[in-house]
């Protein structure tokens, strides 16, 4: 009869024990994060080559000196972050930036933005570039990288941030 009176508390403390252990596993459902879930639904090659189509019409616009062009890639709010120089905060600083450096580039010069690297999401891209600058003979003037951060508004991406600085030159 003892044997009874103990084997029922013990019973008992092994069921509660085994409840309380399976109602705390943690669940390895996904969509308690959808973090997860964005990321595995973007395809990081396509997203690769949208950046690279924006770089190439960006190239385009630099190079053929039209600083609106180049400005309109840039959201209003956008921040930029040059090589020895101020932060510019907002597309009218960028725009003037633009315009000043564009009267200055040597005539027959252009530049090419190759992406490197992206990472995000469709919604919020940051990118890691680099850019090549040639004369017009097609030699090599300069190089340089640059992090640009894209953000889609109003179902377009845009510029909200970057930051650029030259390679130093070959002596």
């Amino acid at each position: 009869m003892k044997t009874n009176q103990f084997s029922l508390p013990v019973t008992l403390c092994l069921v509660l024990c085994a409840l309380t252990i399976g109602c705390n596993s943690p669940a390895t459902d996904n969509a308690a994060n959808p973090t997860e879930q964005v990321a595995a639904k973007t395809d990081m090659a396509v997203l690769k080559a949208a950046i690279q189509a924006l770089e190439t019409q960006w190239a385009t616009a630099d190079n053929a000196r039209d600083a609106n062009a180049v400005a309109a890639f840039y959201a209003d709010d956008a921040v930029s972050m040059a090589n020895n120089a101020p932060v510019l905060v907002g597309k009218a600083a960028i725009l003037k930036d633009v315009q000043a450096s564009l009267a200055k580039r040597l005539k027959g010069a252009n530049t090419a933005y190759t992406v490197m690297d992206v990472f995000g999401d469709e919604n919020t891209v940051t990118e890691v570039g680099k850019t090549t600058r040639n004369d017009a003979s097609g030699k090599v003037i300069s190089t340089g990288k640059y992090m640009a951060i894209w953000e889609k508004r109003g179902g377009k991406l845009l510029c909200i941030r970057d930051i650029s600085n030259d390679d130093v030159k070959a002596k």
